[in-house]
């Protein structure tokens, strides 16, 4: 049960960052969406398929794969943004504030 809990959570993470992905207007916000979406959905993916193994080789090895993808997604995403501001790759300008 706590297994199906996790992964359900994971997928749910996964579609909002994928609607974010569709719904946000710039580059930025878009690599915000996905960058702290799909960390936390795959890392709930990935444990709730550890807890499902059992305690075995299977497990630890997913939980060296989950520990891997908190570690560079994060940076990934930074490293994307930094370069898209170096390279001066437009904000979106309009605003939500009324006029």
């Amino acid at each position: 049960m706590i297994a199906v809990i996790f992964v359900c959570a994971g997928v749910f993470f996964l579609l909002m960052g994928a609607i974010g992905l569709l719904r946000f207007p710039d580059f930025y916000t878009r690599m915000h969406a996905a960058g702290k979406s799909d960390t936390l959905g795959s890392l709930l993916v990935f444990t709730g398929l550890a807890f499902y193994g059992g305690v075995d080789l299977n497990a630890v090895k997913i939980l060296i794969i989950a520990l891997f993808i908190f570690v560079t997604s994060p940076t990934a995403t930074h490293a994307m943004a930094s370069a898209a501001l170096k390279n001066k790759m437009p904000l979106w300008e309009k605003g939500g504030e009324s006029q």
